[in-house]
């Protein structure tokens, strides 16, 4: 449908793009940051943008986990929150949380923190929940206050449940790869 035939990969950075190099594949999708952080900027052929080709839900967030009950290391550890890194990855994972999708499913999310009405704080929600084989892609967008992250995340959920996302979560529970030795793993409950 698309032109191309998705191949699973594996293997370091190096060895992705030597997959290329001696001509097993045409092409590697990988992550840019991590391109130019191992000086490979010249490999580098084609930038996607974010709003064409959605990341999954929380792509590129760090957190840090510590004992909650260690006030003076949460409080030290105060100084690495961005709130807004914070309230965009809890809209994408309550998205992903309520569509009742893995790691592994064909869903991309994209949330920014935006003005709202009136000057407050708002949130855009985009999300794309696609069929394995790039037949059916639906594609649906939200705006809601900043102060509930996850009601916004919930609200795209239902909308996009409504357009059958989880018969295309489902199905890619089931894809086979014809070179891959199992399936991919099954759907969250």
């Amino acid at each position: 449908a698309l032109g191309h035939e998705p191949e699973p990969v594996r293997g370091n950075v190096d060895t992705r793009l030597a997959m290329v190099t001696d001509g097993r594949l045409d092409a590697v999708v990988l992550a840019r940051a991590g391109l130019l952080r191992l000086g490979h900027h010249h490999q580098v052929t084609e930038v996607h943008d974010p709003l064409q080709v959605l990341p999954a839900p929380g792509q590129g967030a760090l957190a840090i986990e510590c004992r909650g009950a260690d006030h003076q290391l949460v409080e030290l550890l105060q100084v690495l929150e961005d709130p807004d890194a914070r309230i965009a990855v809890t809209a994408e994972r309550a998205l992903l949380a309520a569509l009742e999708a893995g790691c592994t499913a064909p869903v991309g999310a994209l949330a920014e923190v935006v003005e709202g009405v009136g000057g407050g704080l708002g949130i855009s929600l985009r999300a794309i929940v696609a069929a394995p084989d790039g037949t059916v892609v639906l594609r649906q967008s939200l705006v809601g206050p900043a102060d509930d992250p996850t009601g916004l995340g919930r609200r795209l959920a239902a909308l996009l449940l409504e357009d059958g996302a989880a018969e295309l979560i489902d199905r890619s529970t089931t894809v086979v790869h014809p070179s891959a030795d199992q399936h991919l793993p099954e759907r969250a409950s």
